[in-house]
């Protein structure tokens, strides 16, 4: 809803609410039509009459279409000759978005518009109403302004409610609203508009779920809330059979909160005129608990006269018959009354602005005004400029059977009179505690009541209290902070008994005051690690945690105490961190007595970590050490490195040179003595003054500026690391090549010109590095490039390779480690494949869970199948064929036919047991179990291996055609392997003589089978054809009738046609003229016998 719609003017009495601005509606305006050219000229006023009549069945109950027509049938029949007046009931939906899309579609149907009820769609109302020149009477919003063509239906109801409240003195509300999207926005309306009026009201809250339980747990909302005294109820009341106020009053009782602590106030009675006596509480009369939870409500409503009631003026209607005989007047709710007299109203505007227009056109502005100031004759009384007050208070008696007035309110006037009939509260009690009375002054700013006298003290107090607090917590870091610098694990002011020094002229270390002070006056302020003329003094040199340490001391030798400021620096500074930073680890303060009559001395000095290698220049000095180009682009970008960090930290060294660029026992630089000119700031001690070889390494600008080379800048960093560089580069001292002592040298860079640099021959380092120096040391401090741009620049020079020296012999070692790795990986590829060959050719020979369980060292126990079949064939007349043949050839004839059986055997479920000679033996059933395939599957690949027989034909002999014999038998047998050397996996029991029988017995091109494997064939059911050869006698067995297998169902595959045999003809052998002419020879050769008659 919009801020504006909530507030309402003309109250002489309360307080004006705050102008809230308008929000934009540009969507609604355009969606909005043009206005008709002359609406009130027009033989026909439509009034529209906007509300929830066909989504709320309360609302339906108001009968808004009966309401309507009749003031308008009364208002056509009184004023002949006026325009006629027509109504339009039209349906606003419940839920907000609907109600707002329902506004200009009305608006375009209708002269005037009663409505809308949603408070979200007033705002938007009022505007498009002007805009459309529609005179508008908005009964349903909380606070409508009488500006516009906006007509207010009476008092309203938030300016009823806070004058009620003002007159209870009851400030301090909480806002209970239905689930529904009219009620929540009416209670966001209502919130707004007492908040407007400085009341402090709690926040709105939602009967969610819509049961006894959301009603308990919306009270709780309300009582675990801020402290109220009236709770607000919008939504239906209970009289009119509002569910959602029933729930709530019940949940008061069962809570205990309608003991009269808190004023239960209804909403929705507001806008109709309720009527007192014993049938408004007919609703009740079945429920005692919801009478007694009654007592607690006070009912505001609109006043009608002694009988003239809403329900009297329906039956005077009926009588009349203005109304339809069959209407219940008490379904009716008394809302029907107030929509009545909204019609009534905008329709004697429309005749009051005709009439003093003369009978032209009228505006809806001017619909608006008139009706304002009319006196119009409503449903139960006069409406407008009438002495009598609208408002009248409604409460129950002890007996809680009927309602009885007891005040009459008028806002407007601020008049809250008795009627002679007390408020009766709950248990005879006097009611909610009122506020303070500055919570309805408009000009007093209200704190709940309490003495501004002691407000001002208890604020005095706070602001006390709290600067206490504040001094009292500075003072503890500051003592917390003291107590950590000097002792515990992180301390960082030493004394003398945390250090071991280190003296030359002793071997053994010892603590004492005299050593102390004789290792730390033994050098002057300015350096104490490296001075060209002289080794490095080891009495500064000592060990602290077991770690060896470097002493830094500060100029003068009365230093009895650290300052704050040191502290605070020294602390800031500790904590920076970088590999190629040298780390700080305390503060040494030493006091004590030189002898007899010296003055007491305080040596105060910066504790550091020490590097094995001493400084830079120190290294650059040892002739022995060869420096290549990769060794000195190490040390440099060590030394670019840790001034980049320092700089990005907000740290100019000031003073840097190659005797504070100290290198360890990994040949890391690192940068030292960074913020010693900030400490020796804040400990108030000035700094030595510097001699002409201590600023060689300064850039021009500070030599200019004393005050400034005290401090440093970040762009004379990078002009001391040129210089740097060219130490480096050239391994000499500062300006060496220039042949001037430190003092003209000073003088010439201090003072130029000519430009005084080094010089730097272009065969000494690559030419990249040699022009960064030369840029990083310009005359002019903003034509430096930046440590970043430097680091970035010199990282260039070496294409991005490491060139730390620890770095690039383990970047060797690393790439031999992965040359060794790939080898390695090589090899164990090459020796993966060959036991991959080694596991294939095992398993060939023998069966793969043998061969495993043979890689492992298990042993093979000697396995029992129940049942298998079993293949055994050999070649017809092999013996011949090899007499005929040689060795070789005999060899090329078994490779080519087992060749030809393997590929077939690979398409079934059989193992090859072995091949002894043209013999061929394979099993089914074993070493994997297959439960009765096993004779299907050798039957199958038997007669696929009859089959490619047929087409087979020897290399030597292409002509000699090659027979076999096949023998099947079904049956139990025992595997296992056999041997150590070369084993074997080997088959045993009666099965396998009995298959070999079979063979041996067989004819040439036949498949001989048992009448085992037959039975096993036909269970099976899959079609295979077999025929019966009769008794066959079988060694060791006897005679049995056995079987050809001759074909399967679906096997199409040609099959050789057996020989036709000659009576007394061997079955084992090959006819003499089925042997060529030139091999006839070879076999009498060898048979001499066997042809000797022919």
């Amino acid at each position: 809803m919009a801020p504006g719609s909530l507030l309402a003017g003309g109250l002489p009495h309360l307080p004006a609410p705050r102008p809230e601005p308008r929000f934009p509606l540009l969507l609604l305006l355009a969606l909005l039509p043009p206005p008709p050219p002359a609406r009130a000229h027009s033989a026909v006023f439509t009034v529209g009459v906007l509300g929830p009549w066909t989504c709320d069945p309360i609302f339906a109950r108001a009968r808004p279409d009966l309401a309507a027509r009749l003031a308008a049938a009364r208002l056509n029949r009184d004023l002949e000759g006026g325009p006629r007046f027509d109504v339009a009931l039209l349906p606003e939906p419940c839920r907000t978005p609907g109600a707002l899309r329902a506004v200009p579609s009305a608006l375009a149907r209708v002269s005037g518009l009663v409505g809308p009820v949603n408070p979200a769609a007033c705002g938007p109302a009022e505007l498009l109403a002007r805009e459309a020149g529609v005179a508008l009477v908005p009964w349903g919003c909380p606070g409508p302004r009488a500006v516009g063509t906006t007509v207010p239906a009476g008092t309203p109801a938030a300016d009823a409610l806070y004058a009620l409240l003002r007159a209870f003195g009851w400030a301090s509300v909480a806002l209970v609203t239905a689930p529904q999207d009219l009620w929540v926005e009416a209670g966001r309306a209502l919130a707004a508009a007492l908040r407007a009026r400085g009341l402090p009201v709690a926040p709105v809250t939602s009967l969610e779920p819509s049961d006894l339980a959301g009603a308990r747990e919306a009270l709780r909302r309300v009582r675990d809330g801020p402290r109220v005294r009236a709770v607000i109820m919008v939504m239906h009341s209970v009289l009119l059979g509002g569910e959602e106020q029933r729930l709530l009053l019940e949940a008061a009782e069962e809570l205990g909160l309608a003991d009269g602590a808190w004023a239960f106030l209804p909403f929705d009675t507001l806008h109709y005129a309720l009527s007192p006596g014993p049938g408004a509480l007919a609703t009740l009369a079945n429920s005692s608990r919801l009478r007694r939870a009654h007592d607690a409500v006070l009912t505001l409503t609109r006043h009608c006269p002694l009988g003239d009631s809403v329900l009297d003026n329906l039956h005077r209607a009926q009588k009349t018959q203005e109304l339809p005989p069959d209407l219940n007047p008490q379904q009716v709710t008394p809302l029907f009354g107030t929509i009545y007299d909204a019609v009534s109203l905008l329709a004697r505007g429309v005749v009051g602005a005709r009439a003093a227009g003369g009978g032209s056109w009228v505006s809806g502005a001017a619909v608006a005004r008139h009706a304002r100031d009319a006196q119009v004759p409503g449903f139960c009384g006069l409406l407008g400029g009438v002495e009598k007050p609208p408002f009248v208070l409604l409460d129950t008696d002890a007996a809680g059977d009927q309602l009885f007035a007891t005040y009459t309110l008028d806002p407007a006037r601020g008049s809250f009179h008795s009627t002679g009939t007390p408020v009766h509260f709950p248990q005879g009690g006097r009611g909610p505690v009122p506020d303070h009375w500055c919570w309805f002054d408009p000009n007093v700013i209200c704190n709940g009541g309490v003495d501004p006298g002691l407000v001002f003290l208890g604020f005095l107090l706070v602001i006390g209290l709290g600067l206490t607090g504040a001094f009292l917590a500075h003072y503890l870091r500051h003592r917390l902070l003291h107590i950590q610098m000097v002792s515990g694990p992180n301390k960082i002011i030493l004394t003398l008994n945390d250090i071991t020094f280190l003296h030359p002229q002793r071997s053994s270390s010892r603590k004492g005051v005299q050593g102390s002070r004789s290792s730390l006056a033994a050098r002057s302020a300015s350096d104490l690690r490296s001075v060209s003329s002289q080794p490095a003094d080891s009495a500064n040199i000592g060990i602290y945690e077991g770690d060896w340490v470097w002493l830094k001391k500060f100029p003068g030798d009365q230093h009895l105490t650290i300052y704050p400021a040191t502290k605070t620096a020294f602390s800031k500074i500790l904590e920076l961190r970088h590999e190629n930073v040298a780390l700080y680890l305390g503060l040494l303060l030493a006091s004590g007595v030189a002898g007899g009559s010296a003055p007491r001395e305080g040596i105060l000095a910066v504790v550091s970590e020490h590097c094995a290698r001493g400084s830079l220049q120190d290294l650059l000095a040892q002739r022995d050490i060869k420096l290549d180009w990769m060794f000195k682009s190490s040390l440099l970008l060590d030394l670019i490195k840790g001034m980049r960090y320092l700089h990005h930290r907000g740290v100019a060294h000031g003073h840097l040179k190659s005797r504070n660029c100290v290198v360890d026992g990994r040949f890391v630089l690192k940068v030292t003595d960074y913020g010693h000119g900030r400490l020796l700031e804040a400990q108030r001690v000035l700094p030595e003054p510097p001699n002409a070889e201590d600023q060689l390494w300064t850039a021009p600008e500070l030599l200019r500026s004393p005050a400034l080379e005290r401090r440093g800048t970040l762009a004379g960093d990078v002009f001391s690391l040129a210089i740097i560089m060219q130490e480096v580069v050239c391994r000499s001292a500062p300006y060496a090549m220039l042949e001037l002592s430190p003092q003209e040298v000073v003088q010439r860079v201090q003072s130029p010109p000519p430009l005084c640099r080094p010089l730097v021959s272009m065969d000494q380092a690559p030419v990249e590095c040699i022009r960064l120096m030369e840029q990083c040391w310009a005359e002019q401090p903003d034509l430096r490039p930046s440590m970043d741009r430097t680091f970035n620049l010199f990282k260039g020079i070496n294409k991005g390779r490491k060139t730390n020296i620890i770095d690039s012999m383990l970047r060797m070692l690393e790439q031999y480690s992965s040359n060794l790795e790939d080898l390695i990986r090589e090899r164990t590829e090459e020796l993966e494949l060959e036991k991959q060959k080694t596991d294939q050719l095992l398993t060939q020979m023998l069966p793969p869970s043998v061969a495993e369980a043979l890689k492992t060292g298990m042993p093979v126990e000697p396995e029992y199948f129940e049942e298998v079949t079993l293949y055994f064939s050999d070649i017809v007349g092999f013996t011949t064929i090899s007499a005929m043949s040689e060795p070789i050839e005999v060899v090329d004839l078994l490779n080519d036919l087992y060749t030809l059986f393997d590929a077939i055997i690979g398409s079934h479920d059989v193992y090859k047991v072995e091949t002894i000679g043209d013999a061929y033996m394979v099993a089914s059933g074993l070493p994997q179990r297959n439960g009765q395939r096993h004779a299907a599957e050798i039957a199958n690949m038997s007669l696929d291996i009859l089959s490619a027989v047929g087409t087979f034909r020897m290399r030597h002999m292409p002509d000699v055609p090659v027979r076999i014999r096949i023998g099947l038998h079904s049956g139990p047998c025992v595997a296992g392997v056999v041997g150590l050397t070369m084993p074997r996996y080997c088959l045993f029991g009666d099965t396998v003589n009995t298959a070999s029988r079979m063979e041996s017995t067989g004819l040439p091109y036949r498949i001989h089978v048992n009448r085992t494997t037959v039975h096993l064939l036909q269970a099976l059911d899959q079609g295979f054809q077999t025929e019966v050869r009769g008794r066959t006698e079988l060694k060791g067995k006897g005679a049995e009738d056995t079987y050809w297998l001759v074909g399967r169902r679906g096997f199409n595959k040609p099959i050789p046609k057996p020989p036709d045999l000659q009576p007394g003809a061997s079955s084992h052998g090959i006819s003499l003229h089925e042997i060529p002419p030139e091999r006839r020879q070879k076999l009498a050769k060898a048979r001499p016998g066997q042809f000797s008659g022919q």
